[in-house]
């Protein structure tokens, strides 16, 4: 048992030094991005050089068994400082009052839309919104998440030139009441801190966030519909707009705040249904991965599917092997001292990275939550087992489910909902 977990945290420990490693070379390219934003031009209608004049920007909300959460999602778009704006609200036959609620709100607000159809999931819901939509940008999100009242002018200023097909905003949580939440809200900011910028300047993000992403009306005429087919509904329209030979850009500053897994059972449903929508879309558009054709996107594709498809395999493999050396020759080669397995972590380049990716998104209240991050290690292991079972549930030809999050509808940002309202 001592010898399977010293290659278990051998392994995790190398794993996190390539990591380290790999996304150090990101961070040029991750500053750039920060040079180029203080110099982007807001245009003549404050929403990017793109637009002369103000789009009428469509939010799409598909909703299933949302009651909890669905008010303040709605009422929080409402507040939003640009002029031009409707809400189309589509219930996937919900059992709860969801679509009652939306009713409600159109009732309220004549900018609202409340529409309903049998359950056929979330791609499907959000096809019956979009094709309802009149707007010239349509924002699709999630029916948990709170938007800032300037979220849709700066995700529409992500939008630089014609070239661009599709910007992705920055998601951060929302329910700060739990150890795993305050972990997840911490280092989510290497993701969208420093890939994403990173990415951007790349020519190369692969995905456009289900909580919070605009497309132009005119690209997603061109590519069709969202299919219905895959888990990752939102990769897969992301990969087929680069395919189609648009950009995605990212949007750092279109800020929206939605729950995140507060159990592990939850953060465990919720990564096994993102790792089957990866293998799903990676599977569909394959002749994409590592092709030059579709420029540096494709390329990265390569570089995608071996970090987050091949990689976990390949860890478990050296977990096997490392146990069996150990078992053979002994621990003796494994770093005794303390500091030996700390630099053999990467712990120190781990930690320079992350605090560099929060200064980036300008959120040093989050380091706060500082004292959780003896549980990044675990995490990281956890998130190779996620991989190696949503691969035996696509082998098994398991059903594609939303198995959305259980919503506890907690607010721990301040401002966000109104004091009296629902969930405050």
């Amino acid at each position: 048992m001592t010898s399977v977990l010293a290659a278990l945290v051998l392994v995790l420990a190398l794993s996190l030094l390539v990591v380290g490693l790999v996304r150090l070379a990101f961070v040029p390219a991750a500053l750039v991005f920060e040079a180029r934003r203080r110099r982007d031009d807001p245009g003549p209608a404050g929403c990017g050089p793109m637009f002369p004049e103000t789009p009428m920007v469509s939010v799409v909300v598909p909703a299933y068994e949302e009651s909890v959460v669905i008010e303040n999602c709605v009422r929080s778009v409402l507040r939003s400082e640009h002029p031009s704006l409707e809400i189309v609200c589509v219930d996937d036959g919900s059992s709860d009052d969801t679509f009652a609620r939306m009713e409600r709100l159109a009732a309220e607000h004549p900018q609202v839309r409340a529409l309903r159809q049998d359950n056929a999931g979330k791609g499907a819901a959000l096809n019956t919104g979009i094709a309802a939509a009149r707007g010239d940008v349509l924002v699709l999100v999630d029916a948990d998440g709170l938007f800032r009242p300037d979220t849709v002018t700066r995700l529409l200023r992500g939008f630089r030139d014609d070239r661009v097909g599709a910007v992705c905003g920055n998601d951060r949580p929302v329910n700060l009441d739990r150890v795993l939440t305050r972990l997840l809200s911490l280092i989510s900011h290497v993701g969208t801190g420093l890939m994403r910028r990173a990415l951007d300047v790349l020519g190369c993000l692969p995905i456009v966030s289900g909580n919070i992403g605009a497309f132009r009306r005119d690209v997603l005429d061109r590519v069709g519909a969202l299919h219905t087919d895959t888990l990752g509904e939102d990769l897969e329209l992301t990969w087929r707009v680069a395919r189609a030979g648009y950009r995605v850009t990212f949007a750092p500053d279109a800020l929206v705040y939605a729950e995140s897994p507060s159990t592990l059972r939850g953060l465990w449903r919720q990564r096994v249904r993102w790792a089957r929508g990866l293998l799903q879309v990676t599977s569909m558009h394959r002749s994409m991965v590592g092709n030059p054709r579709y420029g540096a996107f494709g390329v990265y594709l390569l570089y995608n599917t071996a970090a987050q498809v091949v990689a976990p395999f390949v860890q478990v493999l050296a977990m096997i092997a490392l146990a069996v050396l150990v078992l053979v020759d002994g621990p003796s080669w494994v770093p005794s001292s303390w500091w030996g397995w700390v630099l053999l972590l990467g712990l120190p380049l781990s930690l320079a990275l992350l605090l560099l990716a929060v200064l980036l998104d300008r959120a040093p209240g989050d380091l706060r939550q500082l004292w959780t991050l003896p549980l990044w290690p675990v995490y990281s292991l956890m998130m190779t087992f996620v991989v190696l079972d949503a691969a035996r549930l696509e082998l098994g030809n398991a059903e594609n489910r939303w198995n959305k999050l259980d919503r506890s509808g907690t607010v721990s940002v301040r401002g966000l909902v109104d004091d009296d309202g629902p969930g405050s």
